[in-house]
């Protein structure tokens, strides 16, 4: 299955089905300048009528990021970034799974498989590949490398979009666990956060010999019962700690006021149209993630910056319309029976790091609760929703220290995938 603007070089045996094929990604001028065509020509309303945020993205925020998308923006050096990193395909239950893959240096290093989110993609990931897989270069020791795989979700990015359904959680992680023993890792973790972090949570129900933990940044933690009030709208439960009250006051805005595109995707999303025919209406509705992350995207485009830049917004926004994906990606809200917050009984080894600006900041109590196998909880300083992509940093010493308890259980192994690039 081939995409608009992507290039694919060399296979094994034609058919052979698990081939891995090298990738790259070219997208033609002219769809560059349709682009631009389009949010010049975009029919805007009237400003919200309050002063705040209360109505959704305000009219001055997404103006602003028009014209730099218009004007100065380039999706070129997004797509040299990702052509200088070695990117594949492979056919997996009949669909093509888009992945960069790195190899670290270090012969020891641990394999590790990390899944983005909504509305995202693998260009979230990117800043923490070298300081996952080079870790002496940015404060780390040899000890700590990963070898890296990163794969776009089936109908985002440059994966395969899904004619049929099932594509669901568990099918994704399925999948991961065929693509990381293709590539020949005999042992492996994963990490995830928003989409990844219930993707990754699945793994870790499935349980595989090969995996050997997970770390996520948005843990399902709610028991059911605070999970169900949460949502109804009730007051929070008494007996609750202060933590455990702040979470679920937090989660109760996310249910309330916070995630109408969740609803609005899992209950009809063929119904999207506007976003794939309308670069700005693509771009708002990704910018609508959560309160805090807007509040994020909103500072950088009214002169100020922290963590994300205008281009780091833009190249997601510009990825999903470029590969016309907006619709294809909201179907897995369709796909999904399965709560996003709740426990869901994983009994693996589990790391957990809590960022502050996450939709809710998990309690240790609750995470000890549920995850019996818990070998790390840490909160740190600054960060949100978007963690590797907002504060790669921080979150590759996460990453580091949740899953460094596991790393005695990896024996040198032969991997027989080729090193890359």
């Amino acid at each position: 299955m081939m995409h608009t603007g992507a290039t694919q070089q060399g296979s094994t045996q034609a058919g052979d089905k698990n081939a891995v094929r090298p990738f790259h990604v070219n997208v033609p001028e002219a769809e560059l300048t349709e682009l631009r065509r389009r949010i010049n020509a975009t029919k805007w309303p009237e400003r919200e009528t309050v002063t705040d945020q209360s109505q959704g993205v305000q009219l001055a925020t997404i103006q602003a990021l028009a014209r730099y998308w218009a004007t100065d923006y380039d999706w070129r050096k997004i797509e040299a970034k990702m052509n200088a990193l070695p990117q594949f395909m492979t056919e997996i239950d009949g669909l093509d799974i888009h992945f960069i893959h790195v190899r670290s240096k270090h012969e020891n290093a641990l394999p590790l498989i990390v899944t983005h989110g909504w509305p995202g993609s693998v260009i979230e990931q990117m800043k923490i590949i070298d300081p996952l897989t080079n870790p002496t270069a940015h404060g780390g020791n040899a000890s700590d490398a990963f070898h890296l795989v990163i794969p776009s979700i089936p109908g985002y990015g440059y994966s395969g979009k899904p004619t049929t359904t099932g594509w669901d959680g568990p099918h994704i992680a399925r999948a991961w666990v065929v693509l990381m023993k293709r590539l020949g890792y005999t042992k492996f973790v994963a990490q995830g956060g928003d989409w990844g972090a219930v993707i990754t949570e699945q793994m870790g129900l499935l349980a595989p010999p090969e995996l050997l933990g997970i770390h996520t940044n948005m843990p399902g933690v709610f028991p059911d019962d605070i999970n169900n009030a949460a949502f109804s709208g009730a007051p929070a439960p008494s007996g609750l700690s202060a933590d455990e009250k702040l979470a679920y006051e937090r989660l109760q805005f996310v249910y309330q006021k916070g995630i109408g595109y969740g609803y609005q995707m899992g209950l009809r999303p063929q119904t999207l149209y506007g976003i794939v025919d309308s670069p700005v209406g693509l771009a708002a509705y990704f910018l609508d993630h959560d309160a805090r992350s807007y509040e994020l995207i909103a500072r950088v485009f009214d002169g100020q910056s922290e963590g994300l830049t205008r281009d780091d917004i833009l190249d997601n926004i510009t990825i999903t319309w470029l590969t016309n994906t907006a619709l294809s990606g909201a179907r897995l809200y369709w796909e999904n029976k399965l709560g996003y917050f709740n426990a869901k009984g994983v009994s693996i080894p589990v790391a957990v790091s809590v960022f502050p600006d996450e939709l809710y900041p998990a309690p240790r109590s609750w995470a000890e609760r549920v995850y019996p196998k818990l070998i790390h909880y840490n909160k740190v300083e600054k960060g949100g929703h978007f963690a590797a992509w907002e504060q790669p940093q921080l979150f590759s010493e996460e990453v580091r220290a949740g899953f460094r308890s596991l790393r005695s259980d990896v024996a040198k192994s032969d991997v027989v995938f080729a090193k890359a690039g």
